[in-house]
């Protein structure tokens, strides 16, 4: 069916690691967004939650984006609703909007510039020093960039379900029964988990990390699915999970990522449905700060 459409899958590391197996392509945000804009496909299927397919609308508007589930949300993209932030950017008038890429397409059409957790801290180190800035809507990415560059910025005070929920105590205890481990961190988690991190990166960076280092052992604070493709990059090492305050409730995976399965991209591709169609105003509007990331990027090398 992908050869007699010309299709093309795009996968989260967030995928199960089946999904991650069959995708044409499998990347963090920003290599997705990146894709996404650069393919010769008709018909892209996202396997991944709702704002990367809307990300790759916006970039490929005369491609057919499909999403195997439409319920495939995210917590983080749902901290931050368009009328609510509308009020916020009215608060602090005169700042320049820096929106993260897990946002919906009507927050980056109010936005002047999208970043990804890859690329924060260089995008805001990008624009020139004096420029007030508005961060949204991830408060510990926010920070963490906030604390990298000493920029004068607000920040919206939103969060992810997954990153939120690791328990310090549980590392700690972890790094007792395993003192070799290194703890590698994604900074949408809190300060406290950040602050006994060996290593703080993107998705793709923890994976870069591993496959780089020396060590033998991972304690990984991000959502469990980077570790498939750890596993195949480095079948050597251990990784572990980081546990979630709550040990019963599966935390350190995301349940929006996790709705999208085999049985659904196989039905998805032969039905060509759900597909994610957005107003042509908000998609161009959307379409400059995205384009304006990519274009610093490529010059960084990013």
């Amino acid at each position: 069916m992908k050869v007699e459409k010309n299709a093309i899958i795009l996968a989260h590391y967030y995928q199960t690691g089946d999904i991650q197996d069959i995708a044409d392509f499998v990347g963090d945000s920003l290599a997705l967004s990146q894709k996404a804009a650069s393919n010769n496909a008709d018909v892209i299927l996202f396997a991944g939650v709702k704002f990367m397919a809307e990300t790759a609308k916006i970039l490929a508007p005369e491609k057919k984006v499909l999403l195997p589930d439409i319920n495939a949300g995210c917590s983080l993209a749902d901290s931050c609703k368009a009328g609510d932030f509308e009020g916020f950017i009215k608060d602090n008038q005169g700042r320049t909007i820096v929106s993260y890429v897990n946002t919906n397409a009507e927050i980056k059409a109010l936005s002047d510039i999208i970043c990804t957790s890859s690329n924060a801290i260089q995008i805001v180190e990008s624009l020139p020093r004096y420029e007030k800035i508005i961060f949204a809507p991830d408060r510990n990415l926010g920070n963490y960039v906030l604390n990298k560059t000493g920029r004068d910025m607000v920040i919206w005070n939103g969060a992810c379900h997954v990153h939120e929920e690791f328990s310090l105590e549980a590392i700690i205890k972890l790094k007792k029964e395993n003192p070799d481990a290194k703890i590698i961190v994604h900074p949408e988690c809190e300060l406290p988990i950040r602050m006994v991190a060996d290593y703080i990166g993107s998705t793709s960076s923890l994976l870069q990390f591993t496959m780089k280092d020396n060590g033998k052992c991972y304690i990984v604070a991000t959502e469990a699915g980077i570790i498939h493709q750890m596993k195949k990059e480095n079948p050597g090492k251990t990784y572990i999970p980081a546990p979630p305050r709550d040990s019963t409730c599966g935390c350190s995976e995301c349940s929006f990522m996790k709705l999208i399965t085999m049985e659904k991209i196989f039905n998805c591709l032969k039905n060509e449905k759900p597909e994610i169609i957005i107003d042509m105003d908000v998609l161009l509007k959307a379409q400059k700060p995205i384009r304006r990331m990519m274009e610093i990027s490529e010059k960084l090398g990013l």
